[in-house]
């Protein structure tokens, strides 16, 4: 159907004087799928309403964080509640002390924890933490996994078989990315490798137990308990950056699914409720290296915000069950079915991983496994597909290479539009 767009548009070109591109996060802009974004005006449930005053199926839900879905009635009670008693203290409150109660009870590794306004914010410290706990400065990360933006995590692979990070944005000095070590996602012996060439020198291995930010990779059978072989070995630190996964994929997270218990855990997205947080945590005696404790600084003006804390416990308590972990399950199972169907009946060359309530449609022949493999995928057909299905008022994630979230707000007769709206959008690649 053809819609109108008129006040995006007009917002836009208004937002490109004052922004950088016109948004405040690049993959808002739908650079990677043509076009201008589209300025949402409202959201409730499973929708989004646009200024122009079109309706989309929401499939983004923030990036991750809202599972119960958008503007859910008791997370907007509980921050009205929390708004009237005052919207930042700069000092403790009691909600800080019930949402690390639900995060220490639900994520196996975590004992103590620590909040922080991003994910950014949680995994600089947990990397931080790791390099003071163990006296060691490298840490090794796996190309395609994304832990914000902090210069020393920003970095690509260079050619071959080089080893050293490179920056992969201006601004990052090249010394910052010398101390990180590039791995490549489900390849064991890469990591070995490293682990070899820098012996006693690897402060921690940090990933994305599922990675996430170049579209949904699963890890392969003993690959996770292998790096968490590897790194008690060598005297090592393994970080697990949940912040997508964390009460996504079970209540406590990947590492609980998996069965792999790592020594720090980043957190973010759904224990804020939709609002600004983050969060690091892990062993007792890791934990207390943390200012005041111990020696190594972290601070944050906004950290432990009674808004975000007021809507992270709301949503934590209201997501909790096994019953709402299997309607995402089933809602999910459903859609991801239906789409594997359309793309074998009419010959799509295209993959589609999926664990739990997030996937990815991958426009490759190839199993997507890791970086180099997700790369192939076509990502013109990509932008075409989105275009398509957002004419049809589906909003999928403006990027091959971002994760598709369901909310416990979606239902049968979404997923049954969404499949139809799929089967004539690959139709008329």
């Amino acid at each position: 159907m053809k819609m109108k767009l008129a006040k995006s548009k007009a917002l836009y070109k208004a937002a490109e004087k004052l922004m950088p591109g016109g948004v405040n996060s690049p993959v808002r802009s739908f650079n990677a799928v043509s076009g201008s974004p589209v300025f949402v005006a409202k959201a409730k449930g499973a929708y989004i309403y646009d200024e122009d005053g079109n309706k989309y199926t929401d499939y983004m839900s923030s990036w991750g964080p809202l599972i119960l879905g958008h503007a859910d009635g008791d997370v907007v009670k509980a921050i009205k509640e929390a708004a009237e008693l005052g919207t930042s203290y700069g000092a403790p409150c009691k909600n800080e002390i019930e949402l690390a109660k639900h995060v220490v009870k639900a994520i196996p590794s975590v004992e103590m924890v620590r909040m922080t306004s991003s994910g950014t914010e949680a995994t600089m410290s947990a990397v931080r933490l790791a390099r003071a706990f163990t006296g060691r400065d490298y840490i090794i990360k796996f190309e395609g996994c994304y832990h914000g933006h902090a210069d020393y995590l920003l970095v690509k692979a260079g050619s071959g078989a080089t080893t050293f990070g490179t920056p992969s944005s201006p601004g990052v000095p090249k010394a910052f990315a010398d101390m990180t070590l590039l791995a490549t996602y489900n390849d064991l012996a890469s990591v070995e490798e490293l682990f070899g060439q820098y012996p006693d020198k690897i402060a921690a291995v940090i990933l994305e137990p599922v990675a996430a930010n170049m579209g949904v990779v699963t890890p392969e059978e003993g690959f996770l308990e292998s790096l968490r072989r590897i790194t008690l070995e060598n005297g090592s630190l393994l970080i697990f950056d949940e912040v997508i996964t964390g009460f996504r994929m079970s209540p406590g997270g990947a590492q609980k699914a998996y069965g792999v218990i790592p020594d720090i855990t980043c957190l973010g997205k759904i224990i804020g409720g939709g609002l600004p947080v983050g969060a690091f945590g892990g062993r007792r005696d890791i934990m207390n290296m943390v200012a005041p404790s111990g020696p190594m600084y972290q601070a944050g003006t906004l950290s432990g915000n009674p808004l975000a804390m007021a809507a992270g416990l709301a949503t934590l308590r209201k997501l909790d069950g096994k019953a709402n972990y299997e309607r995402l399950r089933e809602l999910t199972d459903a859609l991801v079915s239906g789409i594997t169907e359309i793309i074998e009946k009419l010959g799509v060359k295209a993959r589609i991983n999926s664990v739990e309530s997030m996937f990815t449609i991958f426009f490759t022949g190839e199993e997507p496994r890791d970086y180099k493999s997700v790369l192939k995928s076509d990502t013109k057909m990509y932008s075409k597909f989105f275009e398509n299905l957002l004419r049809a008022g589906i909003m999928f994630p403006p990027s091959q290479f971002e994760a598709v979230f369901l909310s416990l707000a979606h239902t049968e007769k979404d997923v049954d539009k969404t499949l139809r709206a799929i089967e004539q959008s690959l139709s008329a690649l």
